[in-house]
């Protein structure tokens, strides 16, 4: 079929496009099922009916476009947009979602040599870069569900594929978070799903460090998925309480200050068993993390929400103290310090959070102000996005140079014995902390 022409509308063509300004699904599918409309029509600028709708975050239309076969990938438009450029600007990650599940291509550029995730971080929209820049594909999961050589049955039941691929296409990479996502699939609370899963998991860190074009970053997600599935493993085999145990184990806070010690403890132990010594976001990660008390900040999960996002720096946003979801609005009720995302996280929390709660009230607004916690970047584009990335793990590796230099060897080691200090960290304000 020959390729639409710019502006060559059918008087039904025009119409869908109002049809979708207005966001009448079932006015659109009517129109869709008429042979004079066109699903890849291009209107005078090169934009197609799916164009339009992602711009507009309309996702209903989205999805029925793309149900009519609208062509994801198409980039007719007058500057070289696609569909999951317009999702991207339109900040909805829903839509971008479905862009790159319907296939959508991340590295197409447009008439400025931009590709979809730069578009999305140059008018701020850094949770659509997240979205697209933690993509993964499903197919690379089904894979493992097929027998593959020798083999008597495949690595990966069809079953596991969704639940498993809803937690590698998770962004928010708190520990609880990602208990809590296993904890809600009574497919994956099982030892036998655990044990494929993250050997699957295992497989494809591998495969990430081994291909032609490496992705350490995608390599450390896997390897950390993998530990947080063995962790559920381990748990499920040694009590049968569906893991309930093991969140409140995460959450858990330090007798001192309340510091939720044992998921710092977990995750420096993730990144320490990383099995490819010699990748250099590894180097950096342990040279960030290893020279910090336990409790003071950067806290391991903040290194490596930074480095694998690349979406996070160290100062004031609300996000759940209990999962880590951002955008968290309820605050307790009592001391006002702490915020949660829903109900149910504070009522997991509470068991922990009522040994400080008295404290936390008799803190001064000013010393709580002075609290560093996590906020989305700000900057103009992916590259900036990148640089402030690299930048912020090279100061803090500069913090560790001689101490790593005299542990010598891989700087994995470091890890081994993290600081314990029964003391919490201290709220001082820029100008009152040590230079490194």
């Amino acid at each position: 079929m020959a390729m639409p022409k710019k502006g060559d509308l059918s008087a039904s063509e025009r119409k869908i496009l109002q049809v979708i300004s207005a966001g009448d699904v079932q006015e659109a599918d009517k129109l869709l099922a008429n042979q004079d409309v066109r699903v890849n029509c291009l209107d005078e600028y090169g934009m197609t009916p799916l164009m339009h709708a992602a711009y507009k975050g309309k996702a209903d239309m989205c999805q029925l476009l793309l149900q009519h076969g609208a062509n994801v990938n198409c980039n007719q438009h007058e500057y070289g947009y696609t569909a999951l450029m317009f999702a991207g600007l339109s900040g909805k990650t829903d839509i971008t979602t479905m862009m790159l599940d319907a296939g959508a291509e991340i590295d197409l550029v447009n008439s400025v040599g931009r590709t979809a995730a730069q578009m999305a971080a140059f008018v701020g929209q850094h949770d659509c870069v997240t979205v697209i820049n933690n993509f993964f594909p499903r197919a690379r999961l089904d894979y493992y569900t097929r027998h593959q050589g020798q083999e008597r049955e495949a690595k990966l039941p069809p079953t596991l594929v969704g639940p498993l691929h809803k937690i590698i296409m998770t962004t928010n990479l708190n520990p609880v978070k990602m208990v809590m996502l296993v904890k809600e699939n009574p497919l994956l609370v099982d030892v036998a799903a655990l044990e494929k899963c993250y050997h699957v998991m295992d497989l494809l860190c591998e495969q990430c460090v081994k291909q032609q074009d490496m992705n350490e970053v995608l390599a450390m997600k896997m390897h950390y998925i993998s530990c947080v599935l063995q962790r559920c493993l381990a748990h499920l085999r040694e009590r049968d309480d569906k893991l309930d145990a093991l969140v409140k184990i995460l959450l858990k806070g330090r007798d001192s200050d309340g510091f939720p010690q044992n998921q710092e403890k977990f995750i420096r132990d993730c990144i320490r068993k990383f099995p490819y010594c010699e990748a250099t976001l590894l180097q950096q990660l342990v040279k960030s993390i290893a020279p910090v008390e336990i409790g003071n900040d950067p806290t391991a999960f903040s290194v490596l929400t930074q480095a694998l996002t690349g979406q996070m720096a160290f100062v004031d946003a609300d996000y759940c103290i209990t999962c880590g979801e951002k955008g968290a609005e309820k605050r307790c009720s009592l001391c006002k310090a702490v915020t949660y995302c829903s109900l149910m996280c504070q009522r997991l929390h509470w068991f922990t959070h009522k040994t400080m709660c008295g404290a936390f009230q008799e803190q001064s607004p000013d010393q709580d102000k002075d609290t560093p916690r996590l906020k989305e970047l700000k900057v103009d584009d992916e590259c900036d996005l990148v640089r402030e990335t690299v930048n912020f793990l090279q100061k803090l590796c500069m913090r560790a140079e001689e101490k790593v230099a005299a542990v010598g060897g891989c700087p994995a080691e470091l890890l081994g014995c993290p600081s314990t200090s029964a003391q919490g960290p201290k709220c001082e304000r820029e100008d009152q902390r040590p230079q490194p």
